[in-house]
């Protein structure tokens, strides 16, 4: 058993988001819980793991922020372009992204290799929760979140924070061709052994720009969940027995009007 101390659980965090005391962003890794493995610190109750194990490992990833359980709220993730509004936690059934002004409720994305994106706007005190693999992408769900939120809230696109988290990178992302077709060449990289790998952090940044907003406004993280087995859990590397990561946004309370 993995019997990670509890204050030994690394929380991963974005620097740009880390800037608004608005808001609470956290990421979970690999490491660390109660899990056999190698599930590791897994967060996922559909992967196979025990369920009292998985329990305990979010009580400790959620602990360690001081977020309680039922603060959550879940999108069931379905490689769709879907998006909700939340105003009270829970579950909400076939979506990929969720939108928010509701404080002290989480917005949640499950991760292993497909984009978590994170959005904050800071003038309208809006968040979004965004899970973007190649078919979300492909449909270009980033932009129809930017759209919800427009609707929804009256965001301008120029003033929002983006965070583009830990996935899988294009280093490591290798695609058929009847995947690649869908893209623009700009995000296919040929390798050496004419073996096509997509880039989706690229392309969802350059969704995000075509709606002006800042390079300023934009992380993106390096980190590559195929390549680090240490710190990621990663279904392309690991199939079946891969564990979860959970990432979630939150505003604050006291913060909204």
């Amino acid at each position: 058993m993995n019997r990670t101390p509890f204050s030994d659980i690394p929380i991963i965090h974005s620097e740009l988001l880390s800037r608004y005391p608005e808001i609470r962003f956290a990421m979970s890794s690999r490491i660390g819980g109660v899990s056999s493995e190698p599930y590791g610190m897994n967060l996922s109750f559909h992967v196979g793991d025990h369920q009292e194990n998985v329990r305990r490992n979010r009580e400790f990833f959620l602990g360690k922020l001081n977020i309680k359980v039922d603060q959550l709220a879940n999108p069931q993730q379905v490689h769709g372009d879907t998006v909700r509004r939340v105003r009270k936690p829970g579950i909400y059934e076939s979506c990929d992204a969720l939108i928010s002004n509701t404080h002290e409720v989480y917005l949640v994305v499950s991760i292993a290799d497909c984009l978590p994106i994170f959005l904050f706007d800071p003038e309208t005190k809006s968040i979004a929760a965004v899970h973007a693999g190649w078919r979300g992408s492909e449909l270009r769900i980033l932009s129809k979140v930017i759209e919800a939120m427009k609707n929804e809230f009256g965001t301008k696109a120029q003033n929002l924070i983006a965070y583009i988290g830990p996935a899988a990178g294009v280093c490591c992302y290798e695609v058929g061709q009847e995947v690649a077709r869908l893209f623009s060449k700009k995000y296919l990289n040929q390798t050496t052994m004419n073996k096509i790998h997509l880039d989706l952090k690229l392309m969802n940044k350059d969704l995000l720009r075509e709606f002006d907003i800042p390079e300023s406004h934009i992380e993106v993280s390096e980190e590559c969940t195929i390549c680090n087995s240490i710190m990621f859990h990663s279904y392309r590397r690991d199939g079946q027995r891969s564990g979860r990561m959970m990432a979630l946004i939150g505003l604050r309370a006291g913060e909204i009007k």
